[in-house]
């Protein structure tokens, strides 16, 4: 394909609570064996970009860690490549990135030595499928300068955490708020953009003259009169693991069979980085129903419309509910779960009780006694 990548993974927000405390949102499990970022690098892969850049930042450890080997998604090439690029204090610099544009503008020299013509600017919590070929097409035939990829969500959707978009009859983008408190418009931007790589050069170059960081805000919104920006419409399964509400809602939509069916089953696959683990153990007594259950778990007892990521122990008696166990958790005998997110690396005391109530997902965050220190 005619173009690089760019994926932004720096981020961080508040609204996943302590779940992004030791790791970043692209970092994040989804569906029992992948990371969220997983989707947006198999996306690359499989729409033949074979040079990828990864812009990480806030709590970069287990991200840069799961990024260590390009084999995974197939970019270990003589030509292109995985790059992953942290801040760097230089000469000229001493900042971290100060927003989305500052950070593509502080590895400029990543678009400067590239020949491809265009650019594939993707966020790395997005959970999709997409061929970003379809996408280069629609750019190239309507004349675009910038494709923004936005997605029709049902009318009940809160949307004052995307960007709202709203078009004209050929699609080109006449209104863009971003994060707005209320909007009259259902139609979100997904995050993920095309344009050509000299465009982008030229514009990161004029905001960081201005003093400006930010890549829609500063780009797409002001520019929305001044260049033609188009939107492309998205028809099949996207979600954004911004929030804890979301995460829990996009883990529990692959125990629904279409779902399911459509990533795991569907050409093109999902890539990610393998362990070398056992396949799940289910001794007797156990009941699972509904429920992903990764390899290296273990269980005793009883599981019902969950997610269980790798390596997790279920005690004797338990009851796991409605509930996303992540790894390497240990879950003491007659303990009782339901409507929670475990934190990874958890120990659960025996007896225990816990329970998200009035629609709340409960986060449960507990020492780990089984490890020294």
């Amino acid at each position: 394909m005619r173009a690089i990548g760019i994926i932004l993974a720096g981020g961080n927000n508040n609204k996943m609570k302590e779940l992004s405390y030791k790791r970043a949102i692209a970092a994040m499990p989804i569906a029992g064996s992948y990371r969220s970022i997983d989707f947006t690098l198999s996306n690359m892969s499989n729409s033949h970009i074979q040079k990828v850049a990864v812009l990480t930042q806030y709590n970069a450890l287990s991200l840069n860690e799961h990024l260590s080997s390009s084999k995974w998604w197939d970019f270990g090439r003589k030509q292109g490549g995985l790059f992953v690029f942290t801040p760097s204090i230089t000469a000229e610099n001493g900042f971290w990135y100060q927003g989305t544009a500052d950070a593509i503008y502080q590895n400029i020299s990543f678009l400067k030595n590239s020949h491809e013509p265009y650019v594939v600017i993707a966020s790395g919590d997005g959970i999709y499928k997409m061929d970003y070929n379809k996408v280069l097409e629609y750019h190239i035939a309507k004349k675009a300068d910038i494709t923004v990829v936005c997605k029709d969500m049902p009318e009940n959707t809160d949307v004052s955490r995307f960007g709202c978009i709203k078009m004209n009859e050929e699609s080109r983008i006449i209104e863009f708020e971003e994060k707005p408190l209320v909007s009259s418009s259902f139609t979100v931007s997904t995050g993920v953009y095309v344009i050509r790589r000299r465009l982008l050069i030229e514009l990161i170059e004029k905001c960081a003259q201005e003093d400006r960081y930010d890549f829609v805000s500063d780009i797409l919104v002001r520019y929305k009169n001044v260049k033609r920006i188009f939107g492309y419409k998205l028809s099949s399964y996207w979600s954004n693991v911004s929030t804890v509400e979301a995460y829990y809602k996009t883990n529990m939509d692959f125990l629904k069979p279409d779902v399911r069916n459509y990533f795991f089953k569907q050409y093109p696959d999902i890539y990610s980085k393998v362990d070398d683990l056992p396949p799940a153990k289910y001794n007797p007594g156990s009941v699972v129903k509904n429920s992903l259950v990764s390899s290296g778990c273990i269980i005793n007892g009883v599981v019902e419309n969950s997610i269980l990521f790798k390596k997790a122990y279920i005690g004797n008696n338990c009851t796991i509910k409605n509930s996303i166990i992540l790894n390497n958790v240990y879950i003491g005998d007659n303990s009782y779960i339901e409507n929670c997110i475990v934190e990874s690396r958890d120990t659960i005391k025996a007896n225990t009780r816990y329970v998200g109530e009035n629609g709340e997902i409960k986060i449960i965050v507990e020492k780990n006694e089984r490890y020294g220190l």
